[in-house]
């Protein structure tokens, strides 16, 4: 059975994040505002206890790489200084169920694995490889949790996932230089939006860079656009297809998005060259080539600043962000996030749980920049810039009034495989906008498919 969204509006959020445009962007204050016994160059403070495990070993698989694992890094050997436990990070595929029924056929499954769905969780349930979380995590998930979150770290009331990483999806970020330059304004509106990337395309920079190659971002384009115009009742029907992709709003969504990717002036590289583009250069493409960067503004999720950091561009200065804009009544408010489960049934694979429930984890990523936790004992002081800060109290103020990533709630061989259903079909939308009614039945045919096995 699939873990049930709770259904309230994201209004709070949608009032927070709406102050990125105003103090939030004002530029990098490390120093702003008190940091506890946890901040830089002062060691992480101590909330939780752990175990000691001298001499035991555990692994970690995760999807992440570069710049989100190394930092990721930090926090397991700081597991392991506490513990005496060594913990190896075992680098993972998409997609990460298909890895791991490899591992597990193999007799080696990792102790923890970081999985980026729920759809995931649920797989990893049913397919009885994920072990229930332990008393001492669950008393952390209780202590600094909103229950949504604990919600969707659970399958039919019995808690397996541990929320440790999240992220808001419904942000563009953009080049300060390519806006002033074509003095062009923060967009709130769809159309207004549409307006802006015509001004900016008009002083000679192309105003979008699409991450086409990746088709997890096309489908957090869609998301957006359909949460925002379709509204929240919608969105959750169609995340349990208890609506099919050929209703209506569906189109209504896809004609809506391909108002940008109909039109190929407007796109870096064109579709062409979107479908070529992956994640991390659409990101450092928006910020590198001095005025005449590739793209003026790139749509992602508050982890951008991992890859804005790999260029010269400071956040807040030359790098500023807007919430993504109204296609309909409000602006959407997309969550995703990654659950640590663990697959061992283990004293080392439950105290790691606990750790990364436990604000002292949170932290010590959180201070390296590139993420957002959910842990409300958070000190937002952790976080390394006003914008980071500004996006992370959003999330904690919004409790539970968020709906998360679509793809990310549906089976993993629909919503969360590349070169397969919603990630496909999404990539042949975006290089053929016009075939609105093609790709929707190729949407539910897929669809259909997934949810019957």
């Amino acid at each position: 059975m699939r873990t049930t969204l709770r259904t309230g509006r994201a209004a709070a959020v949608c009032v927070a994040i709406g102050a990125l445009t105003l103090a939030g962007c004002g530029g990098d204050k490390d120093d702003d505002g008190p940091k506890d016994s946890g901040s830089k160059g002062k060691g992480p403070a101590t909330t939780v206890q752990l175990p000691k495990l001298s001499g035991e070993k555990i692994e970690v698989a995760a999807v992440w790489t570069g710049p989100e694992q190394e930092n990721f890094t930090r926090v397991l050997k700081e597991f392991e200084k506490r513990t005496g436990a060594t913990v190896t990070f075992v680098p993972a595929q998409d997609p990460i169920v298909n890895f791991l029924g490899t591992k597990i056929a193999g007799g080696s499954p990792p102790d923890v694995a970081m999985l980026p769905q729920v759809g995931a969780i649920q797989q990893a349930v049913e397919r009885k490889w994920a072990k229930p979380v332990g008393a001492e995590a669950k008393a952390q998930l209780a202590k600094n949790y909103a229950k949504g979150w604990q919600d969707l770290g659970a399958v039919d009331g019995t808690q397996y996932g541990v929320y440790y990483k999240a992220a808001n999806k419904s942000l563009i970020w953009y080049n300060t230089t390519a806006f002033e330059n074509a003095g062009a304004q923060e967009p709130k509106t769809w159309k207004d939006f549409l307006a802006t990337a015509e001004t900016i395309s008009a002083s000679g920079v192309t105003p979008v860079s699409v991450a086409g190659a990746d088709g997890w971002t096309l489908t957090d384009w869609f998301e957006n656009i359909y949460l925002s115009q379709a509204g929240p009742e919608k969105y959750d029907q169609l995340a349990q297809h208890r609506i099919k992709w050929t209703d209506p709003s569906v189109k209504d969504a896809l004609t809506t998005l391909a108002e940008l990717f109909g039109k190929p002036s407007l796109i870096s590289g064109g579709a062409d060259g979107a479908l070529q583009t992956e994640f991390p250069a659409s990101v450092t493409q928006t910020f590198s080539g001095g005025d005449q960067p590739k793209g003026a503004m790139v749509f992602e999720g508050d982890f951008v600043t991992v890859n804005i950091a790999q260029t010269d561009a400071k956040i807040g200065t030359d790098a500023k962000v807007f919430p993504f804009p109204a296609v309909g009544a409000e602006p959407p408010v997309v969550t995703g996030g990654d659950a640590a489960v663990a697959l061992k049934d283990s004293k080392g694979a439950q105290a790691l749980l606990t750790f990364l429930a436990s604000p002292d984890a949170a932290r010590i990523q959180a201070e390296a920049g590139g993420f957002l936790s959910p842990n409300k004992s958070l000190d937002p002081a952790a976080y390394p810039n006003d914008v980071q800060r500004d996006i992370a109290k959003a999330l904690i103020a919004s409790g539970d009034n968020f709906r998360f990533d679509m793809s990310d709630q549906m089976p993993q061989s629909f919503g969360g495989t590349p070169g397969k259903g919603e990630w496909k079909a999404l990539q042949d939308f975006l290089k053929n906008p016009k075939d609105v009614a093609g790709i929707q039945q190729k949407l539910e045919r897929d669809a259909a498919k997934a949810y019957q096995s």
